[in-house]
């Protein structure tokens, strides 16, 4: 379960530098305060992922062992492309905003409507559907040494229940989404910059490419 909610946590967070949805959180962080802004973003991050992790891991189910791997690992490296061209704000998206809700409510409205088949969303159902099962048995097969570090440190999905995979995903995502949009908002409020916006988009496209063909790879070790 730990391992499931690393991946999870990590690669939402990492998706979300330079998306659409920080860039929205930023914005709102301009109009209302910053605590106001990350509990909206939490709750409907939490909603829709909620929905997105159900969907992701019963699709899961239905698609055979041995195809699952180069399903999940050509969604990341289309993820990294994505991640590469970028994305705007959409002014619908602001105008949720400015509709005249309170704070907490109008950010919660804003971003569950900006999560609706944003490359997140997406990308939840897919680790949901497969949190990187193929690339842990890579890493198992590193070395005894390793794999003796993975177990000892419980990143292993031995002994994982569907219902614990589900909320791993959920949990992990929803917090990695926030964290990231705490990050951007703290740099932009603590040193009045905002992050390298192109610096970071390249490092994260680069990092699910590289992820989507280790999960691909991962399948022939030991053969």
């Amino acid at each position: 379960m730990t391992y499931v909610f690393i991946v999870s946590f990590v690669l939402i967070m990492v998706g979300e530098f330079a998306d659409k949805s920080q860039l929205l959180a930023l914005l709102l962080a301009t109009r209302y305060k910053a605590w106001q802004v990350l509990i909206g973003i939490f709750a409907a991050t939490l909603v829709v992922h909620f929905f997105t992790a159900l969907v992701g891991q019963t699709l899961g189910t239905f698609i055979p062992v041995g195809v699952l791997p180069w399903f999940t690992g050509a969604l990341f490296v289309g993820f990294g492309v994505w991640t590469l061209r970028g994305d705007k704000v959409d002014e619908s998206d602001m105008n949720r905003a400015r509709a005249g809700l309170g704070p907490i409510l109008a950010t919660f409205v804003a971003f569950f409507f900006a999560e609706l088949g944003d490359k997140t969303q997406i990308m939840t159902m897919t680790i949901a559907a497969d949190p990187g099962s193929a690339l842990l048995a890579y890493l198992h097969a590193a070395g005894p040494s390793v794999s003796s570090w993975l177990q000892d440190s419980g990143l292993t999905l031995e002994g994982i229940t569907p219902m614990g995979q589900f909320w791993a995903v959920t949990l992990g995502s929803t917090l990695g989404m926030v964290f990231a949009d705490a990050i951007a908002i703290g740099v932009g409020r603590v040193m009045g910059v905002r992050l390298p916006e192109r610096a970071v988009r390249r490092v994260s496209g680069a990092l699910f490419i590289v992820f989507g063909v280790a999960t691909v790879l991962a399948q022939f070790v030991g053969q």
